[in-house]
């Protein structure tokens, strides 16, 4: 038996008592438009990756929920940058907007969705503008794991075959999977920028009895035409990772890694080669649709969209959609060592990175200059930078038990969303220029959004239906969404947790 992130949300709200109800209306408010000035220069540097990290405060606004921390930085000292802000060189900033402008097609957010839709509308000639509310990266599309694996959000292939007919499935399951990872290579290919790529990822089992469930899997995607899974033993595995925790494993030569902060700025970097706009620090507190077109509106300023307004705002997306409160915002971690006193490859000696089938996965691979990234949990509430070391830490021991002493030189935290059936709730209003909208990654989902930011830009120029395909996934709204994560999330996993120690063999996920 799996119990999946679907079943654990979907428990959440009847634990809670909630039901389901309609609510948050479009925001309607009018203002004049007036000619503006570009935004952004041409000589944007192209990113390129440090050997290694260097200790440096943040250049990037964070949300206030949310921290990093480094070992040697003090209370005193400014925020420190996360490990992948720390392998970068600096980046340059971009102007908060002012005054009012017009283009063809206005993008929120500046993480890898919007990113991903501006460089594709850019690459197909349209007039594009971009606002980001604090910096780019500065949300999780620069703090996330780095783990590639295919899936829409929760919707694996097994998910997918459930709630489609054979054709839809399979379709949806390539866009997702090799589709999503091949365009990443494409972009890179096309302009030139690193990101620390690799392929193939290992999803080890801490129980026998979760074989059964890596093997099922594995034939579903087998009969939606993806043979890119590979099942092996306990033996097998220590050739792929030296611990004694896991019953086996599934190869899939299809996932990866990479360096999402990396990634995002290769195709910012695309986006402004080719002309595109992008405001920093540019809030947007309206979307207002209009008969010719729908306004954006910000603190100092505004834009209007002649064909689109996109929304990649992540958990924010609710404020400005009705009925959009589909999702339940949670926080997770990630940490990354200093470099080992021993060779990695004497943990990883296949240079993979792993997932594992316990209810609180954890998750790791290698990085540079032999260092350690290790993420997990899922929490209500935001948890400290001790609590979250001291679990990390804890559980890195448990992997790798031959490390006497690990240490973590940084750690930081991240929000992610999730919805009640576990796929990404994708929308496209009925305006003139109507508002596309993309939430609910469940922390599942980094090749994705670059794969959907493409199927939006292909959907605004009429190119294919790929988009469509999306929207067709029904979402179920979820009253005081925003609210009930800290009293449901706790719950819930308590009662998963008795019931994976009452049944141990039943994979449960979150």
């Amino acid at each position: 038996m799996t119990v999946n992130r679907r079943d654990f949300i979907r428990k959440s709200a009847t634990l809670s008592g909630i039901g389901l109800f309609s609510a948050l209306s479009p925001t309607l408010h009018a203002q004049s438009t007036a000619a503006a000035t570009p935004s952004t220069t041409t000589t944007l540097p192209k990113p390129a990756l440090l050997p290694d990290a260097k200790a440096v405060p943040s250049k990037l606004g964070l949300d206030s929920r949310i921290w990093t921390w480094h070992r040697d930085a003090t209370t005193n000292d400014s925020m420190p940058a996360n490990y992948y802000e720390a392998t970068l060189p600096a980046w340059d900033s971009f102007p908060a907007l002012q005054g009012d402008q017009v283009c063809d097609v206005v993008v929120i957010g500046g993480g890898l969705l919007g990113a991903s839709t501006a460089l594709h509308l850019s690459q197909a000639g349209l007039d594009v503008v971009l606002l980001e509310k604090h910096n780019v990266g500065s949300g999780a599309s620069g703090r996330n794991g780095g783990q590639l694996t295919p899936g829409l959000a929760r919707w694996e292939a097994e998910t997918m075959m459930e709630n489609l007919p054979p054709e839809e499935a399979q379709r949806l399951w390539r866009f997702a999977s090799i589709e999503a990872m091949n365009l990443i290579d494409e972009l890179s290919d096309r302009y030139g920028f690193e990101c620390d790529r690799k392929r193939e990822h290992l999803t080890a089992a801490v129980h026998p009895g979760h074989m059964g469930a890596l093997v099922s899997s594995a034939d579903a995607r087998r009969a939606l035409g993806d043979r890119a899974v590979k099942i092996m033993g306990p033996q097998e595995l220590k050739e792929y990772v030296q611990s004694d925790i896991y019953h086996g494993a599934a190869l899939d030569t299809i996932g990866g890694q990479v360096q999402p902060l990396a990634l995002l700025r290769g195709m910012v970097y695309g986006l402004v080669q080719n002309g595109g706009k992008i405001h920093e620090n540019s809030a947007v507190t309206e979307i207002i649709e209009e008969a010719d077109g729908t306004r954006v509106v910000t603190e100092h300023g505004a834009v209007k969209a002649r064909k689109a307004v996109v929304l990649g705002v992540h958990y924010a997306a609710p404020q400005f959609l009705e009925n959009g409160g589909t999702t339940i915002p949670f926080y997770t971690y990630v940490a990354v060592t200093p470099s080992l006193p021993m060779d990695i490859s004497q943990l990883l000696p296949g240079d993979l990175p792993v997932y594992d089938t316990q209810l609180q996965i954890d998750y790791y691979r290698a990085v540079r200059n032999n260092r350690l990234l290790f993420g997990g949990q899922g929490t209500g509430n935001s948890w400290s930078p001790r609590d979250v070391n001291n679990y990390l830490l804890e559980r890195i021991q448990t992997v790798f038990p031959q490390w006497e002493k690990p240490e973590l030189e940084y750690s930081w935290g991240g929000i992610s969303d999730i919805t009640l059936n576990g796929a990404v709730d994708s929308r496209k209003s009925n305006a003139k220029a109507p508002v596309y909208a993309v939430h609910g990654w469940s922390g599942h989902g980094v090749a994705q959004t670059v794969r959907i930011g493409k199927s939006i830009s292909d959907d605004i120029t009429g190119r294919n239906d790929d988009f469509a395909m999306l929207t067709r996934i029904p979402h179920d709204e979820i009253p005081f969404n925003d609210y009930i994560g800290p009293v449901a999330i706790p719950l819930v996993k308590g009662a998963l947790t008795v019931q994976s120690l009452i049944n141990p063999a039943d994979m449960v996920s979150f």
